[in-house]
């Protein structure tokens, strides 16, 4: 079976109820059992139990968090049972957006006394897709009337959506979809990049990659929606067709570890097959290393810039210059740069700063 976990946020008034009907029906055409995991804080707040009935907000949010892990652990345990090929288990919320309706204090005291840590609470789920407040692009259309937990104002519901992006920034399936087109093409987006994600119907990866000057740590630091993830990423022996490599990613002494296949398609484009490892299956991988590369240590800023996720790799032996990458959905879709980004050239059909060919350098 292939079971994949994602989760569908955004703000007040996004379109999460409707994108719920979207998901069922393109994806149980396309073959998958489709597992919704309702949202904890609208059933746990209209059952009576809310900030403002609990003892503090740290009770209620441990409260949600539990609720909410159980629930998902029952879904994935009920879908191993399922005698079927593929299940997509849709989150409606996931345990980060918890994070933007605490402070940094109540936050980390919440995951201590749930004995967990951030960074396995994010990756954990296979990919998220942010649905944009109507209160950002589309004003008119936002309400109250069809949500008895939500209270917010339009302006209360465009600062939560950018508390919620800053949550989830650092995933590394991170998809923010906007209000720039009307309600039904902003749906047609969404499956079309939760299409894309599950390689339906093939997995592809359509990246562009630049060399930029190396940016302003300080700056990115400082910014709300960016976040700093540590990555040593070590390639194995493999076929000439395929590039396949084991990662180690996370921070501040919290590490996942995945296992990535690609094959090339085009310049841009390229299949691609990730899996989530075990410490041990890692561990035990890594004695299949290409002994001809070296192991690839970098930075990676997440970047949430304009609707847009960023990622820019930042390496020990440079210290004029850096990568920054963008995925899309479309090889023709448009972006912009924050204007403190300074691009020197776009390399996304030079092999010479491919992470696999900067690998194979003697000395760093």
């Amino acid at each position: 079976m292939e079971m994949t976990r994602i989760v569908i946020t955004g703000g007040p008034c996004a379109g999460k109820s409707t994108a719920m009907s979207w998901i069922q029906n393109t994806f149980t055409q396309m073959g998958y059992t489709v597992l919704f995991v309702p949202e904890t804080a609208t059933e746990l707040i209209t059952g009576g139990v809310a900030p403002w009935t609990c003892g503090s907000n740290i009770a209620y949010q441990t409260c949600q968090f539990r609720l909410q892990l159980a629930k998902e652990e029952v879904f994935r345990q009920a879908a191993e049972t399922m005698d079927v090929p593929k299940v997509l288990i849709v989150c409606d919320r996931g345990a980060l957006d918890n994070k933007a309706y605490m402070t940094g204090e109540e936050f980390a005291q919440v995951l201590a006394g749930l004995g967990t840590n951030e960074i396995e609470l994010r990756d954990n789920y296979d990919a998220v897709f942010h649905l944009v407040t109507a209160a950002k692009g589309a004003e008119e259309f936002y309400t109250t009337a069809n949500n008895t937990a939500r209270r917010e104002t339009p302006e209360e519901a465009a600062a939560l959506d950018d508390k919620l992006i800053s949550a989830w920034t650092g995933h590394p399936h991170l998809r923010v979809i906007d209000n720039s087109s009307n309600f039904e093409d902003k749906m047609k987006r969404l499956t079309a990049e939760i299409s894309s994600f599950l390689g339906e119907p093939e997995p592809f990866e359509i990246e562009r990659k630049f060399l930029i000057e190396y940016p302003d740590l300080d700056w990115l630091r400082s910014i709300p929606n960016c976040r700093c993830v540590q990555i040593i990423q070590t390639y194995l022996k493999s076929d000439a067709e395929e590039e396949v490599r084991v990662r180690q990613r996370g921070a501040d002494g919290h590490y996942l570890y995945f296992q990535t296949t690609k094959r090339k398609v085009s310049e841009r484009k390229r299949v691609e097959i990730e899996r989530r490892l075990s410490e041990r299956e890692y561990l035990s991988l890594l004695m299949n290393a290409d002994t001809s590369r070296h192991q690839i240590r970098k930075d990676r800023y997440c970047l949430t810039y304009g609707n847009q996720y960023f990622e820019i790799d930042v390496y020990p032996f440079w210290s004029d210059r850096a990568i920054a990458e963008i995925e899309l959905c479309d090889e023709d879709a448009e972006f912009t740069f924050p204007e403190e980004i300074r691009v020197i050239k776009e390399v996304t059909e030079d092999e010479a700063y491919k992470n696999a060919s900067l690998a194979k350098r003697e000395a760093f």
